[in-house]
């Protein structure tokens, strides 16, 4: 029999567009389901502060729209702690909170699983993380949103390389993951992409550009900021290599965390929010609410915080097949 009456729900880590739209999900599909719903501001920051709200319909109208997360968010270092995560427990048992809905990346599930462990809280995750680096989904949400803002940004680079005849070295965003760069790198046209996955190959990477640079009057270089050298270091070699090039490096930076989520990324938040809730009610915890070939799927969190390591081979066949 289900006991669950009260839910809260938090977000965490790195801020990702479309997790307002999940907030709005939780908050509505639990009132939907007749429980009290509450917020927790600053994350699990937050949890251990005793910085939780009561939320309804209202409190989460017009955000769906919105980047960042209404609710903020904060990284804990006293939730690391087994004092800061009994706080944080007492706190939520003097409201009566039976149970969390917790939206963020890896950081996010590691807490939410010693959190289980130590005081067995029923905990769904939804994944949020511009990365998409979680194993239990397709897509993660603020993925979409950030890969187009990266798009928009390198065509209007391009339109500027064009008429100088540059090359732009350009940074995305991807400590661990080169997912947002192979994407972007296929839908922008760019000669070379490098990801934190694959040792670079300079070699043929100045074979390319040597190849090409009668036919193009502009070049882009894409580069994950997780790659072992960097945006500013390959910037450097081209320069070594082709001294007569014009060669300028771009870092996109925190713009691609931030601007109005896509229609993908907030119907995908929307879906996760109500699955979370109500695989809350089913019983369920110590899961991430996913989405796999369209299906709501549900992954332990021991599974899906394993990072995705491998590159995608077929991905990378497709830039070096389009770069001619």
């Amino acid at each position: 029999m289900n006991t669950i009456k009260n839910i809260a729900v938090l977000t965490s880590g790195g801020d990702s567009p479309g997790m307002n739209a999940g907030i709005r999900a939780v908050v509505r599909a639990g009132l939907y389901h007749n429980l009290n719903v509450f917020g927790i501001r600053h994350g699990y920051d937050g949890l251990v502060n005793g910085t939780i709200i009561p939320m309804d319909a209202k409190s989460v109208a017009n955000i769906i729209q919105r980047g960042g997360t209404i609710l903020k968010t904060a990284r804990s270092e006293e939730f690391r702690t087994y004092e800061g995560r009994k706080k944080a427990y007492d706190n939520i048992k003097n409201l009566n909170i039976d149970a969390l809905v917790v939206i963020g990346g890896d950081g996010t599930f590691t807490g939410a699983s010693k959190f289980i462990e130590e005081f067995d809280i029923p905990i769904i995750g939804m994944p949020g993380t511009i990365d998409n680096d979680l194993a239990g989904t397709d897509f993660t949400i603020g993925y979409d949103t950030a890969i187009n803002t990266v798009v928009d940004a390198v065509d209007k680079i391009r339109d500027t390389a064009e008429s100088h005849d540059r090359v732009f070295v350009i940074e995305v965003m991807g400590r661990d993951s080169g997912l947002i760069a192979l994407r972007s790198g296929i839908s922008t046209g760019a000669e070379a992409v490098l990801i934190p996955e694959l040792e670079v190959n300079y070699d043929a990477i100045m074979k390319r550009l040597d190849k090409t640079r009668k036919n193009k009057s502009s070049r882009i270089i894409i580069v994950a900021e997780g790659d072992k050298e960097g945006g500013e270091v390959v910037a450097e070699k081209i320069k070594e290599s082709f001294p007569h090039y014009d060669v300028r490096l771009s870092i996109l930076g925190h713009i691609q965390r931030g601007g109005r989520p896509s229609c993908m990324d907030r119907v995908l938040a929307s879906r996760l929010g109500v699955a979370a809730v109500e695989g809350l009610l089913e019983g369920r915890k110590g899961e991430m609410a996913g989405l796999i070939c369209g299906q709501v799927q549900f992954t332990p969190f021991s599974k899906a915080i394993k990072h995705i390591n491998k590159a995608d081979e077929n991905l990378t066949r497709i830039v070096e097949i389009l770069s001619l």
